[in-house]
């Protein structure tokens, strides 16, 4: 049970991060704490979203220093002692997550313009959760190592890590991106920081630091450099904006 532990603390990390870096960055469904009374404020969601996915560093780091400690005993039936574990952490992400951010405590739903959102929570918990959980059980209780499992766990890490990536990319045929700069910049700041990329602002919110731009087919990795905390796809204001005081 000890040397399965370390592959569900993995599997437990791989899963905080597939959730934050789809739904909060790539989807931009809800953040960690959309429904938090006071917390309307941009930067402060994104700010708690990246304390979130630290957290999940931590978490990740001690599964895989455990699957170290251990990898001459988890070598000799992977699938039992790795893959399977792996799945049950990831999906026991999930369900812990549904059950106690959705339903207990109510900080945020999985998708927040959603007019029934419970549908969307338990779809995810049934997709992302149950099933995963129900497949790593089954792995751990089937028969003979060396089961094929790898590419699975593989797959898993490329695409939570690919995502992260991808996260920084506006959607495809999305003409204005959405740009939060750090708190205490001032609106000619921010608008000399956005000519200097070459950008022309459509909207701006001074006090929030908030503008939606249109940067002529540029990149926006280079407002990181200059000040900015997030720059997005214009499916922010849809997913985000519309429970924000923006």
């Amino acid at each position: 049970m000890k040397i399965a532990a370390a592959g569900a603390v993995l599997g437990f990390g791989l899963g905080g991060f597939f959730d934050g870096i789809l739904l909060h960055q790539i989807l931009q469904w809800h953040h960690l704490l959309s429904l938090v009374p006071g917390m309307q404020d941009l930067r402060l969601q994104v700010l708690w979203d990246g304390y979130f996915h630290a957290a999940m560093y931590v978490v990740a780091l001690a599964g895989l220093a455990m699957v170290w400690r251990n990898h001459d005993r988890i070598g000799r039936d992977p699938r039992r002692l790795l893959w399977a574990p792996v799945l049950i952490g990831f999906g026991l992400w999930h369900v812990i997550d549904a059950i106690l951010s959705h339903w207990v405590l109510g900080i945020h739903r999985i998708r927040m313009d959603s007019a029934v959102p419970l549908l969307w929570d338990i779809g995810w918990l049934i997709g992302f959760g149950i099933l995963p959980a129900v497949a790593g059980l089954y792995l751990r209780g089937g028969r003979g190592p060396g089961h094929p499992m790898g590419a699975t766990l593989a797959g898993l890490v490329l695409l939570t890590s690919g995502m992260g990536a991808w996260a920084q990319r506006p959607p495809p045929g999305m003409a204005l991106t959405a740009v939060v700069f750090r708190e205490g910049m001032s609106e000619a700041q921010v608008r000399a920081r956005l000519s200097e990329a070459g950008a022309a602002i459509v909207w701006q919110d001074a006090q929030q630091g908030i503008a939606i731009v249109d940067l002529g087919g540029a990149g926006g990795w280079g407002l990181y450099a200059k000040g900015a905390v997030l720059v997005a796809g214009s499916a922010l204001p849809a997913g985000c904006f519309s429970w924000s005081r923006a």
